[in-house]
């Protein structure tokens, strides 16, 4: 969540603070990931501590993942951070709940109030920043949001994270090229906006969702949704120590409610489950 957090500051930095496209700017971060990827899979192979040969993912991880990333890019040109966040995990929670839920997982009554404690922390910690978006971004982002819903499902049935999350990006190279294409009319290239770029691809998003597709196997889907509303606080914490923003009682109320409602959804339902005997008993 950390390295979700981090990404989220560099692309927003990269779109609002230099004048680099979405297009770009999406091109190179899938770019820089997949290189970094295929490196770090080919330099494993060398020392032999892997038996993979190839790469692994599939195409519809890589659409997936590279609806996420250029819907993403191009929605915040136009919708404002906090709006944008809303927009995103909303519609990450509703695509990988609902699975959740057509898959058999049920939710608990503890778990509910969970996320709606969460949600409305989110909502309390963004409300400053909220405005009507334009109805363009905002589909853009909701797609976004369903995509990465998505990209994380697929996520849940991979064994290898290392070759799954090289494929995806070496797979979605393409289509963030197509769409560079498409827009070459608007290129307009920024030092640093290529560099952000480059570290969100390469670490941010390439190492982090190796990460990601990790713990993933181990998550329920509403567990994976739930947790991941963490980001918008780590973001705001990153800004009070790297950029000197001052800490306020929304900022401290908020974090309370999401981190608390987070650990009743993921961390509750399993302190139940262990104090349980076999038989369903409670032990003595």
């Amino acid at each position: 969540m950390i390295a979700f957090a981090s990404n989220s500051l560099l692309c927003r930095a990269a779109l609002k603070q230099t004048s680099i496209d979405a297009a770009s700017f999406t091109f190179v971060r899938v770019f820089s990931g997949a290189v970094v990827l295929w490196l770090v899979t080919n330099l494993r192979r060398m020392i032999r501590t892997t038996r993979d040969v190839g790469v692994g993912g599939n195409w519809i991880s890589a659409l997936a993942l590279f609806l996420y990333a250029a819907g993403f890019s191009f929605a915040y040109v136009d919708v404002a951070a906090g709006t944008g966040a809303l927009l995103l995990f909303g519609a990450v929670q509703a695509t990988m709940i609902l699975w959740g839920l057509h898959k058999g997982e049920r939710l608990r009554a503890i778990q509910i109030v969970g996320l709606v404690v969460a949600m409305t922390g989110l909502v309390v910690l963004l409300f400053p920043g909220l405005s009507a978006p334009p109805l363009f971004g905002s589909i853009l982002m909701l797609g976004a949001g369903v995509a990465w819903g998505i990209y994380s499902l697929r996520g849940k049935r991979e064994r290898n994270p290392v070759t799954a999350t090289t494929g995806n990006f070496v797979r979605a190279v393409p289509f963030a090229a197509a769409v560079s294409i498409i827009f070459l009319r608007w290129l307009d290239l920024d030092i640093a906006g290529v560099i952000y770029a480059i570290i969100s691809g390469a670490i941010t998003s390439g190492l982090g969702y190796v990460i990601w597709y990790s713990v993933l196997p181990s998550l329920k889907a509403a567990s994976a949704a739930t947790v991941q509303l963490s980001v918008p606080v780590l973001a705001a914490t990153g800004g009070i120590l790297l950029l000197g923003e001052p800490i306020t009682l929304r900022y401290v109320l908020a974090s309370i409610a999401v981190l608390g409602g987070i650990a009743l959804v993921v961390v509750a339902p399993h302190s139940q489950d262990q104090t349980a005997s076999p038989t369903g008993q409670s032990r003595s």
